[in-house]
């Protein structure tokens, strides 16, 4: 069986700051949430996560923090 990846501590911190953000946009704050469901836990990113993981990662205007919290999403998602 595949090891299963978890939100590390680094990547539960910029989600949390993140969501406490005002001015993080909706796409930082979704991703945000993602990451911070699948802290110490088996879950795996949802196609829709990893989607919006994919564009803001492809996103020229993403945030160094959005695509941070994008890559664990995506690390994070069911191989096929």
């Amino acid at each position: 069986m595949a090891k299963r990846e978890s939100s590390g501590p680094k990547v539960t911190k910029t989600a949390s700051a993140v969501l406490r953000d005002s001015s993080a946009s909706k796409t930082a704050k979704a991703l945000a949430g993602s990451a911070l469901s699948q802290a110490h836990t088996n879950k795996q990113s949802s196609a829709t996560a990893a989607h919006t993981a994919s564009k803001a990662l492809n996103d020229g205007r993403s945030s160094k923090s959005t695509k941070s919290l994008a890559g664990s999403v995506l690390t994070q998602k069911p191989k096929k």
